[in-house]
């Protein structure tokens, strides 16, 4: 047998045993809530072969083991998003988007064979019991629990458990020579989708969404509400990095701001069909001038809303082309409590666009690899460097959109390379930049505690010889010092640090008010707003009620030189945005 006959064998396995479950085996609906039931039948040849395998074959094995890996690889047949997910891993994968998930409440790391509390999560369980930042976790339910052999998840499947359920934790606090002992009952853990909400200016309003969840909607309009009480007379939702979530809120915000009938998006399959979604004209917000900011991981809902906004010429859309997933995926449960996500429908602009970009079935390779040919075609630095379908849309004003994949901007806004080098990509990748800002936070949190204000905090840290010191760190880890790359990275190395420490020392909206201020992207959309040219707007300020939207003038030379190809991952490409939430392991955040 040849060695790609030996890799087929598996497949064909695969094949047989899903099949056999999925067709003749099971049935979903999950709009009803009804789980899956078993259909029996005589004539079904994949079900014979699963039950020849179980009865008849040499040597025993697990069947439902033999199921659960093949359920993705049948998967991979069919397009990128329709995805299997294991009982185990169902609410992991959901608690983003639920709100709220079932745990003590702490951000961690594991960083020298030691669990250590990041952060303390805000109306989490650990906060009721008396839990701080800083806190080492040495055992739990009185056993041991330090060690090589620590990892992330290891140490969530050891903290997660039933709400209601307790666990035990050994804390040693560092200032105390005497081991703690707290009892955390699990309980709900809010899951945050609105990661900062300030204004930019006196008059300009500034919103972050990370995901869409169940609680996004009520969250933005607490967040709107918090504007209003300061006032504000233009805002700027921030897009960037969010990876979509669910249909419903992105629906729901776009709702705020159109006029009654206008279409927001319609979804349509091969088995269901075209349903519109349209505004319903109460929205608090329908003359309120608004810019919204993407970027290459800016996808599903993201797309929705901004397309939506976009179409019906309601806001300036500025950054770079979204990711392009217009694939609408359905949950569906199965008895055991898996889950399987399967691409139903697809959604449309109101013009008429398919966001999703082009893929092959059962070809994910070069479906993952988009994000890589981009930076290689030059796109994150030039506009002209977009690829389109062609086909031409019309917003409600008559300006041209393109289809092909993802949502284009309006405004173009180059990705920020230009003091990148090998030296500042190797520390990012190698997780030392995050390990060094947990560290300085973790050895100075009595002495940052006792600053007041973030200006105050900024002010501290640019006097500290954080880049020095980073380097001098790097190299007794392993990285090699290129002093001339350091002094060409210097200000990179700088932001990435301090916005890393203040999100330790302070939250996360902290990191990204201090990185808004050298943000292009911001920049761009308050002077958008400054100058009137953010919808709504008079027809005075609107030059060019037929151009392409990639190519709207806002009065300065839009010429952008071509940057050296740096980027070699597609790890780099939220680097906008500097501060990043969401970590694993190699002592990197995790969440519990």
């Amino acid at each position: 047998m040849t060695k790609n006959q030996t890799r087929f064998v598996p497949l064909l396995v695969s094949v047989g045993v899903i099949v056999g479950i999925l067709i003749g085996s099971f049935f979903a609906s999950h709009f009803s809530g009804r789980k899956l039931s078993i259909i029996n039948t005589s004539t079904n040849k994949i079900n014979d072969l699963f039950h020849l395998i179980d009865d008849e074959y040499v040597d025993s094995v697990s069947v439902p083991d033999l199921v659960e890996k093949s359920m993705p690889e049948i998967l991979k047949q069919l397009d990128p998003h329709s995805a299997y997910i294991s009982a185990k891993d169902v609410e992991t994968s959901m608690q983003d988007l639920k709100g709220s998930f079932s745990g003590i409440g702490v951000q961690f790391t594991v960083y020298k064979d030691t669990v250590r509390v990041i952060k303390v999560v805000k109306g989490g369980p650990s906060e009721g019991v008396g839990l701080r930042a800083g806190d080492r976790i040495v055992s739990i339910d009185s056993k041991v629990y330090v060690g090589d052999t620590i990892t992330a998840d290891k140490t969530r499947n050891r903290l997660k458990g039933q709400k209601g359920s307790q666990v035990r934790l050994g804390i040693v606090r560092p200032g105390q020579k005497q081991m703690l002992s707290y009892v955390v009952t699990r309980g709900d853990v809010p899951v945050k989708s609105i990661t900062a909400d300030y204004k930019v200016n006196d008059s300009v309003g500034y919103i972050r969404i990370n995901s869409f969840g169940d609680n996004t909607y009520s969250e933005f309009l607490s967040a709107l509400a918090q504007l209003n009480t300061q006032g504000f007379r233009g805002l700027i939702l921030d897009l960037r990095g969010n990876l979509g979530g669910y249909m419903q809120p992105a629906v729901q915000i776009a709702n705020e701001f159109l006029p009654k009938n206008r279409l927001i998006v319609y979804t349509q399959g091969r088995k269901s069909p075209r349903e519109d979604f349209r505004s319903d004209g109460r929205g608090s917000y329908q003359n309120l001038p608004l810019v919204v900011l993407v970027d290459e991981t800016s996808a599903s809902a993201s797309e929705i809303l901004s397309g939506a906004l976009q179409d019906n010429d309601r806001a300036m859309i500025v950054g770079r082309r979204t990711f392009g997933k217009g694939l609408v995926q359905v949950p569906i449960e199965f008895q055991d409590g898996s889950m399987l996500r399967l691409t139903k429908a697809r959604y449309y602009t109101p013009s008429g666009r398919c966001v999703q970009k082009p893929y092959k079935l059962g070809d994910e390779e070069d479906y993952e690899a988009d994000l890589l040919l981009r930076e290689k075609h030059g796109e994150y630095y030039n506009p002209d460097s977009i690829k389109t379908s062609g086909q031409k849309y019309k917003t409600v004003r008559g300006r041209f959109v393109y289809g092909g994949g993802g949502i284009i901007p309006d405004v173009f806004i180059p990705a920020d390379t230009l003091n990148m080098t090998s030296y500042f990509r190797e520390a990012y990748l190698n997780g030392l930049m995050y390990q060094f800002a947990y560290v300085f936070t973790d050895n100075r949190r009595k002495q940052l505690s006792g600053i007041s204000g973030l200006d105050n905090m900024i002010t501290f840290l640019k006097k500290s010889s954080l880049v020095e010191d980073f380097a001098t760190y790097a190299e007794k880890n392993g990285l090699r010092r290129r002093s001339r790359m350091l002094i060409q990275s210097r200000t990179l190395f700088e932001r990435y640090l301090i916005s890393n420490i203040l999100a330790d020392a302070i939250d996360e909206e902290a990191a990204i008010i201090y990185t808004n201020r050298s943000d292009a992207a911001v920049q761009t959309a308050v002077k958008l707003i400054r100058e009137g040219k953010a919808f709504p707007f008079s027809a005075t300020a609107y030059a060019h009620p037929s151009s392409a939207s990639v190519f709207f003038h806002i009065g300065t030379d839009r010429k952008v030189a071509l940057v050296s190809r740096l980027l070699h991952t597609t790890s780099f490409y939220p680097l906008a945005q500097w501060y990043e939430p969401k970590k694993t392991h190699n002592g990197k955040l995790s969440v519990m």
